[in-house]
């Protein structure tokens, strides 16, 4: 997925030491996992649920980058933190794909019940970033190629998946953006090490059957 952005906005949410919380979660990801991240545009200060970005129409409100651009993205410690210092409401963009995590993205409600389907068959899952209206579950770095055979092979892929590959972008918490706050459905486990994360074929195999065992048609968000 692509999109486009603009303006800025500060929270207040800070940690005990002082430091904002976005610098201290944009750190994390650039330096300790070492995942590409670059500022999203925000919202509109005057208009809060719409995007900062010149387009009235932009369908990911707040959670894409814009100024920077997606290529950007880095794991510098000093560009981050120099960017989230000078914005820090700014959106965390997660530069999908790569060295970096890629996502499975789905709409929330068949989401939950596809999460409790695969816990109930004892799939293993990684980390599970949530909006309001959407979750992604993140899963290892893939083609585009690995992605077209996967799904070319399936008799039925539901028309609300979303993939989020190379050349893509994610929000990650602690954002706000058109669609609320992002958050941790699955956190990752605490440590130093990167997080980690399923392949794609097992978690499109999982949810696919996880949406047919529940019946959920799921609507596109």
């Amino acid at each position: 997925m692509r999109e486009i952005p603009g303006r800025r906005r500060r929270i207040r949410s800070r940690h005990g030491d002082g430091t904002p919380e976005s610098v201290d979660a944009a750190l994390t990801f650039a330096t300790r996992w070492q995942w590409p991240v670059v500022p999203g545009v925000g919202l509109d200060a005057r208009q809060p649920d719409r995007c900062a970005c010149p387009d009235p129409d932009c369908t990911v409100p707040g959670a894409h980058p814009l100024d920077p651009g997606l290529l950007a993205a880095t794991t510098d410690a000093r560009m981050v933190r120099w960017w989230w210092t000078s914005r820090p409401g700014a959106p965390i963009v997660l530069a999908t794909g790569g060295k970096a995590p890629c996502a499975v993205s789905l709409p929330a409600l068949p989401a939950a019940r596809a999460l409790r389907a695969l816990d109930r068959v004892g799939m293993r899952l990684g980390p599970v970033v949530a909006s309001p209206t959407r979750w992604a579950i993140l899963v290892q770095p893939y083609s585009m190629e690995q992605l077209g055979e996967l799904l070319y092979a399936k008799d039925f892929v539901p028309g609300s998946l979303r993939f989020h590959g190379e050349g893509g972008y994610l929000a990650l918490p602690p954002s706000r953006t058109g669609a609320g706050p992002i958050r941790w459905e699955r956190a990752p486990l605490p440590g130093s090490a990167s997080p980690w994360v399923p392949g794609v074929e097992a978690v499109v195999d999982a949810v696919v059957d996880a949406l047919t065992r529940t019946g959920v048609s799921a609507p596109e968000f």
